[in-house]
């Protein structure tokens, strides 16, 4: 099964109308995230908690990395530049963080705040090599600027 992008933001849209607490909301679109797509192994947030840190918030799949700095990995790529990070095959991605054994591939999108503030990031791991599409980081960033926009 694959994600229906307009579909599932009119879902979320309608699920977390008026709600303005992040955790909450991260929770809520994880959830209905995970369960949308056969390719989606491990859906979930990390936080900004700290100064260059990264911990964990809600997910779905297996165990995940408590804490991930700036300075590692694909997440922490993604939350050091502020950009998309697409990986066809994590094996070839510099300082990648083996949190799971089965992710082969893995795509991650910084989240912000109305302010522009850096919240976390939404990191989405498959058990697939070249899983994740532009077509996937284009409806994953519509979603979060949606539901992460107007905070």
């Amino acid at each position: 099964m694959r994600i229906d992008y307009a579909e599932i933001s009119k879902t979320i849209a309608a699920l977390t109308e008026g709600e303005t607490d992040p955790v909450a909301l991260m929770a809520t679109m994880v959830c209905e995230l995970h369960h949308a797509d056969d390719r989606f192994d491990w859906t979930g947030f990390y936080r900004v908690t700290g100064p260059e840190m990264l911990k964990i918030g809600p997910y779905q799949g297996g165990h995940g990395c408590l804490t991930i700095p700036f300075s590692r990995g694909v997440c922490g790529a993604a939350a050091r530049t502020g950009s998309v990070q697409l990986v066809a095959d994590v094996e070839s991605f510099p300082g990648h963080i083996a949190c799971s054994s089965s992710t082969r591939s893995e795509i991650v999108l910084p989240v912000y705040d109305g302010a522009h503030d850096l919240l976390g990031v939404l990191d989405i791991d498959s058990d697939q090599p070249g899983a994740f599409t532009q077509d996937d980081a284009k409806g994953l960033q519509h979603i979060l600027d949606d539901v992460f926009g107007n905070l």
